[in-house]
């Protein structure tokens, strides 16, 4: 098991989510597709991650597609927290064991940074509070 400690770029801080539970806000204006920060977190097998997600009611797990996942729950940072959306003005994008996350448009002062998280752990179950204009309902 390998830790990843993360690094956050842009300012920005957790806080009270229309969407869900805790969210991340930005701090600070983001630009438009800049690199935001890489999550942080613990490097644990897809079958532990598939362990831990049924055990879970928040899950901050997200697969590196070489049957390993990085799980936030351990080390996490502040991008562990990133609420799903289906209109995200964030994407993620994983490298090797790294899970970076960057702006889509300018993202302003206090507005939730959200990202979409397509297919997930929770197989299509979980209902989506988005809010979204093309909300899918579940995810």
């Amino acid at each position: 098991m390998s830790l990843l400690g993360g690094k956050i770029i842009y300012p920005v801080r957790l806080g009270k989510s229309a969407i869900h539970g805790s969210g991340v806000f930005a701090a600070a204006t983001i630009p438009a597709r800049k690199k935001i920060g890489t999550m942080g977190g613990t490097i644990v097998s897809a079958r532990q991650a598939n362990k831990h997600a049924k055990e879970r009611q928040v899950i901050k797990l997200v697969e590196l597609g070489n049957g390993k996942a990085l799980d936030g729950s351990v080390n996490g940072n502040e991008l562990c927290c990133m609420n799903h959306s289906c209109s995200p003005n964030s994407y993620i994008r994983v490298i090797g064991h790294e899970v970076e996350f960057y702006a889509l448009r300018k993202i302003k002062p206090e507005e939730e940074i959200t990202c979409s998280y397509g297919a997930s752990y929770h197989e299509g179950k979980k209902h989506c509070g988005c809010g979204a204009e093309n909300c899918v309902e579940f995810f």
